[in-house]
């Protein structure tokens, strides 16, 4: 059993930076695929980056360019790192981790989940 616990949300204004850190433990963390969602109200769950458990990032098309995925399997973290931010990015971000080598851009591909934390961008 992993657990997943998101943190460095919160709310700041259009333009500016922010950084996601997602901290795993109960598992191996290097054997997981792990990615970013996000959840806005009223809407499905979306993909915003995932990665591979040791190469490989990928993005939706809405963030390219400006989130940078990462991973350190020694402290067995995953971060997002945020810039030029949108009200279009105004969320609940969340962190998952999958059992596979690819990351996948579904909800249901991914096996263990965090509980979210909330990114809201100012105009």
């Amino acid at each position: 059993q992993v657990q997943l616990v998101e943190s460095g949300g919160g709310l700041v204004q259009a333009g500016d930076s922010l950084r996601l850190s997602c901290a795993a433990s109960g598992g191996t963390f290097s054997t997981y695929a792990m990615g970013w969602f996000r959840q806005a109200p009223g809407k499905d769950r979306d993909f915003v980056a995932g990665i591979g458990r040791s190469v490989g990032t990928y993005y939706a098309d809405s963030v390219k360019g400006r989130f940078t995925i990462s991973r350190d399997n020694a402290k067995n973290t995953v971060d997002l790192q945020m810039i030029r931010l949108i009200p279009e990015d105004t969320a609940v971000y969340y962190c998952a981790a999958a059992r596979r080598v690819l990351p996948g851009s579904r909800p249901s591909e991914y096996n263990y989940w965090g509980q979210g934390t909330q990114v809201t961008v100012s105009s």
